[in-house]
């Protein structure tokens, strides 16, 4: 169905926003073919961005919704023609000139973060309990370093281990941190990739704001979602603080010898790139080289890796919508793993360790790889 005139104002706005970006495209198609959903089905980018072009785009195909952001079409794109932003432009349109409806499970995560700030739905009150049996201390004026956990490992049950572990490796090399908890807000990242911008920019101010009147000057996050948001977004928004992941924390600990290995990990470990922490943010060796320090650990790559990584797929809110069996890009790497023989696979992003970990409930064998952050391997090694 192309559009007609009931669309012709979101249309307009559409073309307004993409300006010199629609006009780069020259549909060579190079998009398409290096985008992942061409691994499980048929998805041609190259296409939405025509349609977009000429203004006849259909707000309600589903395809629309189908984009992680990973940045694979934009690594390969020779006019660096930025399709994220348009995907992202196009479902701003659906959202907030409700031509279309987005998927429920993707609003219903957005209903969520704009009640109670994060998409799991739990009391903002209880961002912090999971460390309520750890010596973490509140953030103040003066400490050294704000700890960002990310909303999963706050909340999620499967994925607060990060955060724990974390916490544990900090108190372990005598760092002065602490936890911002309820005043904490989610980063938006996925929020601003869904099409959600007064939201994204909401939760950013506020974000801000509470960093700049906590005293905060440098932030660890667990999230490479978080850290891209904090690094690259927020500077637009006035923000005024250093952002650090926690691979690359780690690996400054390790090499100031503020961080020790006492145990050997004989294992056979495979480390899947983060999209938002490798293409969109360079960061391809720090956390090798953290597994690489731990006593007995053999680190194999996949076979595609760093900059060829196949995505996770829960970028762009993905994590909150439903994906087919046999569509997810999560079982590709999993059965990856397997066939490898590796006994764990690292991450350093918990939407990655959701994916995986759901991924472990429907791939034949899937429960023989365990999914780890880095640093719960570290902490092991500890």
């Amino acid at each position: 169905m192309l559009v007609k005139s009931p669309y012709r104002e979101a249309v307009d706005a559409l073309v307004d926003q993409g300006g010199e970006t629609f006009q780069s495209c020259y549909q060579c198609a190079c998009c398409t073919a290096s985008c992942p959903w061409g691994l499980v089905r048929d998805f041609a980018i190259h296409k939405v961005m025509h349609e977009a072009q000429l203004g006849v785009v259909d707000f309600e195909d589903e395809d629309i919704w189908l984009c992680v952001a990973c940045g694979a079409c934009v690594n390969q794109c020779p006019r660096g023609v930025n399709l994220i932003d348009v995907v992202k432009s196009i479902r701003r349109t659906v959202m907030e000139l409700g031509v279309a409806k987005a998927p429920s499970s993707l609003q219903i995560a957005v209903t969520s973060i704009a009640g109670v700030r994060n998409p799991i739905g739990t009391a903002r009150d209880k961002r912090a309990d999971w460390a309520k049996d750890m010596d973490v201390k509140a953030f103040t004026k003066g400490t050294d370093l704000l700890y960002f956990p990310c909303c999963l490992p706050c909340y999620d049950p499967l994925i607060t281990g990060i955060a724990r572990s974390t916490v544990a490796i900090l108190n372990k090399a005598g760092i002065d941190f602490g936890i911002l908890g309820a005043s904490e807000s989610c980063c938006g990242e996925a929020v601003r990739k869904a099409g959600n911008e007064s939201l994204f920019q909401s939760l950013a101010q506020e974000n801000i704001a509470t960093f700049s009147e906590s005293g905060v000057k440098k932030v660890l996050v667990s999230s490479p979602h978080c850290y891209h948001t904090f690094k690259n977004e927020y500077p637009e928004f006035g923000s005024d603080f250093e952002v650090i992941h926690s691979t690359q924390y780690l690996l400054q600990l390790i090499k100031n010898h503020k961080l020790e290995f006492t145990k050997q990990l004989p294992i056979r470990v495979a480390y899947h790139d983060s999209c938002y922490l490798g293409r969109h943010n360079g960061i391809y060796e720090e956390p090798r080289e953290v597994l690489r320090s731990i006593p007995g650990l053999e680190l194999v790559e996949f076979p595609d890796n760093r900059e060829d990584s196949i995505c996770c797929g829960g970028g762009a809110g993905r994590l909150w919508m439903d994906t087919e069996k046999g569509q997810r890009f999560s079982d590709i790497k999993l059965k990856q793993a397997i066939d490898l023989g590796v006994e764990v696979l690292a991450v350093a992003c918990p939407y990655c360790m959701s994916m995986f970990k759901d991924s472990q409930l429907t791939v034949d064998e899937g429960e023989t790889v365990a999914v780890k952050d880095i640093v719960e391997l570290v902490k092991e090694a500890m």
